[in-house]
């Protein structure tokens, strides 16, 4: 595989800020030799560092570093993996650097991890898979089945707690807080889980339940219980969840504005229907 331009330039960027790292806090050296400044690529630096927090006892980090490199070097998962990272620093105010998400937050590890699990469920070594997402809940408390499909441009924040589900599908651009759930209601065989739209944002702990449609551009309110579809571009809250407004902004993932928009004119019925003032 040749290196894409944008994994070039993110890697180039991630390394010019280990060296000023260790010129900070040279304690640090060995682990930023380690993960990025003896790296042929960011691929390379991706998976040292992801099967070093993976290894255990059963699986050393050898073999995973194998398993990483094998999806890092697709093409589309290690440029879904930088838009993943600029996502981070694009949205969240606490992280200003690229080497930020690449080294510490366990959101972006958790993810990128389930990526290499996706990438081996999908080429038939299912076992594999699944251990690792065995691995990746008991080191980052994020479950994610490697069957799920989910897109680029994602942030999970803070992470603890996410878990989606086997048949979920989670769009472009999307910002998921801790805890959140897209799982079945429990009485479903099938396809079972939600599918998400791109821009969508997801207030910490909600619970998505249901093969149930979440349009683009919606909001869904920390602490929701959404067993519902949601319109696109639509802001959801409470338990059911219902209809309280309309996000100020087209692709709500992208400024993670947590306030709920309610002061556009709306219904709030058990219709769950916004109704536009007449003016």
């Amino acid at each position: 595989m040749t290196e894409s331009t944008e994994a070039k330039a993110l890697w180039a960027e991630i390394r010019a800020e280990a060296e000023a790292i260790i010129a900070r806090e040279p304690m640090l050296a060995e682990m930023l030799h380690h993960a990025v400044l003896d790296c042929r690529d960011l691929a390379d630096g991706l998976a040292r560092l992801i099967s070093a927090r993976l290894a255990n006892q059963v699986v050393g980090r050898e073999p995973l570093y194998q398993l990483c490199m094998a999806a890092y070097r697709e093409t589309e998962i290690i440029e879904a993996v930088c838009a993943d990272f600029r996502a981070v620093c694009s949205r969240d105010p606490a992280t200003s650097e690229y080497s930020i998400p690449f080294l510490y937050l366990k959101g972006a590890h958790a993810l990128e991890a389930f990526r290499v699990g996706h990438y081996l469920y999908t080429h038939g070594r299912t076992d594999a898979a699944r251990y690792l997402q065995s691995v990746i809940s008991d080191v980052f408390a994020v479950d994610i089945h490697p069957a799920a499909r989910i897109g680029r441009g994602i942030m999970l924040d803070h992470a603890t707690g996410i878990v989606i589900g086997e048949t979920a599908v989670v769009g472009d651009n999307v910002s998921i807080l801790q805890d959140v759930t897209l799982g079945g209601t429990g009485k479903e065989n099938g396809d079972r889980h939600p599918k998400v739209g791109d821009g969508v944002m997801i207030g910490a702990g909600a619970k998505i339940l249901g093969n149930i449609k979440i349009g683009t551009g919606a909001k869904i309110g920390a602490g929701s219980v959404v067993l519902s579809e949601v319109a696109p571009h639509t802001t959801v809250a409470g338990i059911p969840a219902r209809v309280v407004g309309r996000p100020r902004e087209a692709m709500p993932a992208l400024n993670m504005d947590q306030e709920l928009d309610t002061a556009q004119p709306v219904c709030t019925s058990a219709c769950g229907v916004i109704c536009k003032k007449d003016v």
